[in-house]
């Protein structure tokens, strides 16, 4: 089965469930609204919102995953898109943010910039600097018929390395990755976005809208 870039299998994304992820969205924009998904896989989360009544343009950079994408796509790295339109909502969801390269993080969130509308909201989950204090080898969970399980976790400074272990069905997969601990005001400011709200009580998802000319940000994070 096909392997992306990045080391996802296909095969795992097809099984994974959505985990809350359409609902969340769903509840930080309006109703119809248009969205850019950015990084969406095989559209665990795409086809939800889509059957939630949103136009979903939906983007990523494996023809792979983009094969089983029922919805309008776009093959393209999301640093390099420019599509000449705004969305009502930009989603960037999956961690993407913490990236461990930081030019890797000013490209994504230039991309969501810029593709946003004047009263846009840019939806993101990450991994809160909380996070990275308590995430330890052996936790995981179960996300539909696929047992998940974080193995061989390595802090060094800012940065966490770690494997995420896959299982269903008498298969086994396995995905190393390596994420940042971000400051969530040096992050936005690095894009010129201001911090619009919590979208869950644990803090996993944000919302920020583009800084306005002569906007007073009275929204910060707590």
């Amino acid at each position: 089965m096909d392997v992306t870039a990045d080391g996802c299998s296909v095969e795992v994304y097809l099984l994974l469930p959505p985990a809350g992820e359409p609902e969340i969205v769903h509840a930080a924009v309006p109703a119809g609204a248009s969205i850019l998904e950015l990084g969406c896989g095989t559209g665990r989360v795409t086809h939800p919102l889509v059957e939630l009544g949103h136009a979903v343009v939906a983007v990523d950079d494996s023809p792979e995953m983009l094969a089983h994408v029922r919805a309008a796509k776009v093959l393209s790295r999301i640093g390099d898109l420019d599509l000449g339109r705004t969305f009502d909502a930009v989603l960037l969801g999956s961690h993407l943010v913490n990236t461990a390269l930081d030019a890797d993080r000013h490209a994504l969130l230039a991309a969501a910039r810029r593709h946003l509308a004047p009263s846009g909201r840019l939806l993101v989950e990450w991994h809160p600097p909380e996070w990275f204090d308590a995430v330890a080898s052996g936790q995981g969970g179960r996300l539909g018929a696929v047992e998940v399980e974080l193995a061989d976790v390595v802090r060094e400074g800012d940065l966490l390395s770690a494997a995420v272990r896959y299982s269903a069905g008498g298969r086994q997969w396995s995905q190393e990755f390596t994420c940042r601990r971000l400051g969530l005001g040096t992050l936005l400011a690095s894009a010129d976005l201001i911090f619009d709200g919590w979208l869950t009580d644990d803090r996993t998802w944000f919302a920020a809208q583009a800084r306005r000319w002569g906007w007073r940000n009275d929204h910060r994070p707590a």
